[in-house]
């Protein structure tokens, strides 16, 4: 079973998290027959956490699982936090493929995105 998993940052602001998990379920109807799965999970803040949300998915049955930082930039929790968490994990179930895609910010779409957004004032 192939599962996406979001990684936020999570925020003290329980609507912001929210927000993530509205994404998700967007994302979740979205993707069709792409993803078995698709759920999220947080940095710091808020639950379920990155190894958290790894179990989850495992537990679920998940053989591979797509990591996606919902980060604008490549900064410490990108390069550094996240990769971490997900070694965890992986030394916990060496049998699953854990992969981590590019962060958000690296989307070739993004400035077109970021163009639009402005048109909307």
């Amino acid at each position: 079973m192939k599962t996406l998993l979001v990684v936020a940052h999570g925020s003290r602001r329980e609507e912001s998290n929210d927000e993530v998990r509205d994404l998700t379920a967007c994302l979740r109807e979205q993707s069709g027959d792409a993803y078995s799965l698709v759920e999220c999970a947080f940095l710091e803040l808020a639950e379920p956490s990155i190894p958290d949300g790894l179990r989850n998915a495992i537990r679920a049955g998940a053989v591979q699982v797509t990591v996606v930082p919902y980060f604008l930039s490549a900064g410490r929790h990108v390069v550094t936090d996240i990769p971490a968490e997900i070694d965890v994990v992986r030394k916990e179930f060496p049998d699953v493929d854990i992969v981590l895609a590019p962060y958000l910010g690296a989307a070739d779409g993004l400035t077109h995105l970021l163009l639009l957004q402005a048109q909307q004032i």
